[in-house]
């Protein structure tokens, strides 16, 4: 009897003894694949940054030939908090503004970049400004911000401190466009009266986006990938990393803006739902775009537009490229003519 019952007991402990290394085992290949996770997230961070692509002429060139010696001076007004931004006013060609324009350059540039076609609205009576977006020109960081969200917030603070001539259109160029577009969609839309899309970049998944945004820029996947899920978690420490490269030379690199951090490219452009962003836009939109753009498809504007109930006019430039948009003669009057029709239909 006494011996059944040792057994028992041996046997039980034997079992015990096999479920709980059963349990180790399981408990230590789970610790080595988190290990592995981790070293896998880890090497993205560290490695998977963005190259450098090769210079783009037709990006850099057109803005050898314009004339910067009546380039207004920059002047400033404070962020939410308290660092120093900065803008370009240019006033208009008339003793009564008939509105104002506020201008937002594309990725990579700064307020010097809409100088030709700042000069072309301020001829036709509006008050002009343009901002160096943060992250940009002489405002904040250079490549990057503080957190997404945080290029609305100054827009707001740009409206308080100058108070822009009503009515007022926020325009943006191209990544500044799209910027617009996000900011149309906020809540805040409420602060202009109409909203301008200058051959904008709706974001990569939408039908306008050429493949790789025709060599204009080169992503760091890797650790985009990886940054954007840490964030779903709730986890902001890698957000200054670099993302995205842009194509730029060397004389451009030293005084552009060569590369944005996670936190800047995820608000320089609309939100990834940018259908979401285009059906929340209440107030008068309209776009202008090149019809030989080389960074975007501007043929199908129109129609993802129209796709999502919004049947916003879109005037394409035959001839015209991504950069001449902001530069030919024929394209800046298009866009103050899209700018005068937008503020009329907020007179009216």
């Amino acid at each position: 009897m006494g011996g059944r019952v040792i057994g028992r007991i041996a046997g039980l402990s034997r079992a015990h003894g096999a479920r709980h290394n059963q349990g180790l085992d399981r408990m230590t290949a789970l610790i080595a694949v988190l290990l592995v996770l981790l070293i896998v997230l880890a090497a993205a961070i560290v490695f998977g940054g963005p190259s450098t692509p090769a210079p783009l002429p037709w990006i850099n060139n057109p803005f050898l030939a314009v004339d910067y010696s009546n380039l207004p001076p920059l002047q400033h007004f404070p962020g939410d908090d308290g660092v120093s931004l900065a803008y370009r006013q240019y006033a208009p060609g008339s003793a009564h503004p008939r509105g104002s324009v506020v201008l937002i350059h594309g990725s990579s540039a700064s307020s010097a970049s809409m100088h030709v076609l700042a000069k072309g609205y301020a001829h036709e009576g509006f008050a002009v400004y343009v901002l160096d977006m943060r992250g940009h020109g002489e405002s904040g960081t250079k490549g990057t911000i503080a957190y997404v969200g945080q290029l609305e917030d100054d827009i707001d603070a740009f409206v308080r401190a100058v108070a822009p001539v009503q009515p007022a259109t926020l325009a943006g160029f191209s990544a500044g466009g799209g910027f617009v577009l996000r900011y149309a969609a906020s809540a805040r839309q409420i602060q202009f009266q109409s909203y301008l899309l200058l051959a904008p970049f709706l974001g990569g998944r939408a039908p306008n986006a050429r493949p790789g945004t025709g060599g204009w820029a080169s992503l760091g996947f890797p650790r985009l990938m990886v940054v954007f899920f840490l964030n779903s978690l709730g986890i902001r420490v890698f957000n200054d990393l670099p993302v995205i490269r842009f194509a730029l030379n060397e004389q451009a690199r030293s005084v552009l803006t060569p590369q944005y951090s996670f936190s800047l490219m995820a608000n320089f452009q609309p939100h990834l739902d940018f259908a979401a962003d285009i059906r929340a836009a209440n107030r008068p939109c309209a776009a202008v775009a090149g019809g030989d753009d080389e960074l975007l498809y501007s043929d199908k504007l129109k129609q993802t537009f129209h796709d999502l109930s919004r049947d916003w006019p879109v005037t394409l430039i035959p001839g015209v490229t991504h950069i001449t948009l902001i530069l030919d003669p024929a394209a800046i009057k298009a866009a103050v003519s899209a700018v005068v029709d937008l503020q009329s239909k907020t007179a009216s």
